[in-house]
């Protein structure tokens, strides 16, 4: 009687005070639940060509527990291949894995294990054809990079997790990920979903696009250009900037050497990384530009501006001398451009005071990020209590200084754009849930020279593009070009000394009416150091395809003749 009574109360315990929690616990044994993951914003260029996407792929799992079930009479498996044996022997022809890794992926206890990632949906198609119970997918994607290597470095990347590591890819991935959804199902006793059981969906939310200002067809090309000349000249590496002077849009944007998006652990690390707003170097005599901005401005020269320019100079305790060896030359201002003297440059910034010409550095962009929207060096400028002795004199003709490839580029925006310089921009619009692109506010600008002192100043650079100056081989029929090369002591922190040089070359076209600025920089080429020869040749491809891409109208008059030389 008294075992009546206990089983008796055990029995109304579990029908009546513990059924409902009996049946929420056989419920949550039951369910499965599985990640709805979002759809990731693709990548667009300023043409909406995809330059990273996804596509859709699927992650094959497996319940270890119920795959020993196996026993598809239509496949007449002997005893011996039953189970674990068959379910191996059927998918590893279409997994592409031998029969051992997956007889290794199927035995064991556990309820969750990948068998094999990121299939295309037709593989799961055909495992699922053979119902292999305890098998199931999940939907994911794979992030492709259609153009592969093409702007690499500005894109970043994603890890086999789906975790971005770099360049936009990292920088906006609040926008691009989207927030994933799950679903929640009941499942038999071999893993199969109950067709009348309870099920709840919560829907992913789908990344949104971003669109760059770069052309795709116009990083093509500057990355090819570009990675032609650092092969040629056995440079170390090269960075290209193309920019809109305009809106400060930035067109292309390319270094060398890059790798291919779609397989980054082939590459070097830094290969992978954004040169062009990483690298730090001196800029050399491109930097003279900034110069004699800051002198026409303070009125103490302009382009006709006559100096006495002798063979060597000594400031600070050192001697300083040009490029290369002249007895006592009589130029103008625009002459000392043109020739890129570092003692004329020397003789017209010592008429300003060292925290005068600091000023303009700093209001060219010098020390300080370009607000462009991706990680990037704001490179080096001692402050004036700082300098050593010869700095006053170095930073007037770029060394001593140190700027990445969008500042350097940004300076002759800047001269481009009247004197006012624009915050550079990669990112042009960004989509909403609808998709629809939303274009994105301009940064703030800075008054910097005014516009008749940049005016002069272009006329100036367009007299080194000149047959006597040093970058005539920038020159494009047609079209007025305003530039400057430079050459540039390069600092190797490998080696910690200076070793081998920077060539460059920047440069405005039209002259006459700018629409666009082309940088390319070349560290350490051996194949031949001069910015003039090296990297004004690439200038010269590049600006012709930018000029052409943009439809921009040849050059009317010819630039008026600016006097190089005084007697």
């Amino acid at each position: 009687m008294v075992v009546f009574t206990v089983f008796g109360a055990r029995l109304f315990q579990l029908q009546g005070v513990d059924a409902e929690a009996l049946a929420r616990q056989a419920l949550k044994d039951r369910s499965r639940t599985v990640t709805l993951p979002a759809q990731r914003g693709d990548i667009l260029d300023a043409n909406r060509a995809a330059l990273a996407t996804s596509v859709e792929r699927r992650d094959i799992t497996v319940d270890q527990t119920v795959v020993v079930g196996y026993n598809q009479k239509s496949t007449k498996l002997p005893a011996a291949q039953k189970g674990v044996p068959g379910a191996a022997l059927a998918l590893a022809p279409i997994l592409s894995m031998s029969y051992d890794q997956v007889v290794k992926k199927l035995t064991g206890k556990k309820p969750f294990v990948y068998l094999k990632k990121k299939v295309e949906p037709a593989v799961w198609n055909e495992v699922e054809s053979l119902a292999i119970p305890g098998l199931y997918s999940v939907r994911v994607s794979k992030r492709t990079y259609p153009n592969n290597n093409v702007a690499a470095s500005m894109i970043g990347f994603l890890d086999a997790d789906g975790i971005p590591l770099s360049g936009i890819e990292k920088s906006r991935n609040d926008i691009l990920q989207g927030a994933d959804g799950t679903y929640t199902y009941e499942r038999g006793a071999k893993g199969q979903q109950i067709a009348t059981g309870l099920t709840s969906e919560k829907y992913p939310v789908p990344g949104r696009d971003i669109q760059l200002t770069i052309d795709r067809d116009l990083q093509w090309q500057a990355l090819d250009a570009l990675s032609k000349q650092v092969e040629a000249t056995k440079a170390k590496s090269g960075a290209v900037v193309i920019m809109d002077t305009r809106t400060g849009d930035v067109l292309a944007l390319a270094d060398a050497p890059t790798f291919d998006a779609n397989s980054p652990s082939s590459a070097p690390r830094a290969d992978r990384e954004n040169r062009a707003l990483i690298d730090v170097f001196e800029p050399g005599s491109t930097s003279k530009v900034i110069t004699a901005a800051a002198a026409m401005e303070e009125g103490k020269g302009g382009p006709g501006t006559k100096l006495t320019v002798p063979g060597t100079l000594e400031r600070g305790g050192k001697l300083f001398h040009d490029s290369h060896a002249h007895g006592t030359e009589k130029l103008t201002l625009t002459g000392v451009l043109a020739e890129s003297s570092n003692i004329g440059t020397i003789k017209i910034g010592e008429r300003l005071s060292r925290t005068v010409l600091h000023d303009y550095l700093t209001k060219f962009g010098y020390g300080s990020r370009t607000g462009v929207g991706l990680p990037e060096s704001p490179g080096i400028l001692t402050p004036v209590k700082d300098y050593s002795n010869t700095t006053p004199y170095t930073v007037m003709f770029g060394q001593g200084v140190a700027v990445t490839a969008l500042q350097a580029a940004n300076v002759f925006a800047t001269v481009a754009n009247d004197g006012v310089r624009n915050t550079p921009r990669v990112i042009k619009a960004i989509g909403d849930a609808d998709g629809v692109l939303h274009e994105q506010a301009a940064g703030p600008t800075t008054r910097v020279i005014s516009a008749k002192t940049a005016q002069k100043l272009r006329l100036m650079l367009e007299s080194v593009v000149s047959g006597e100056g040093t970058g005539g081989a920038a020159s494009i029929p047609g079209y007025r070009v305003a530039g400057k090369t430079g050459t540039a002591d390069y600092y190797d922190e490998t080696v910690g000394k200076y070793n081998g040089y920077t060539a460059s070359f920047i440069g405005i076209a039209p002259a006459d009416k700018p629409r666009l600025v082309v940088a390319v920089i070349l560290q350490q080429p051996v194949n031949g150091h001069y910015g003039g020869t090296v990297a004004a040749p690439v200038f010269q491809e590049l600006m012709k395809k930018a000029l052409a891409q943009v439809g921009a109208a040849p050059s009317g008059a010819k630039a008026p003749t600016v006097p190089l030389t005084w007697r």
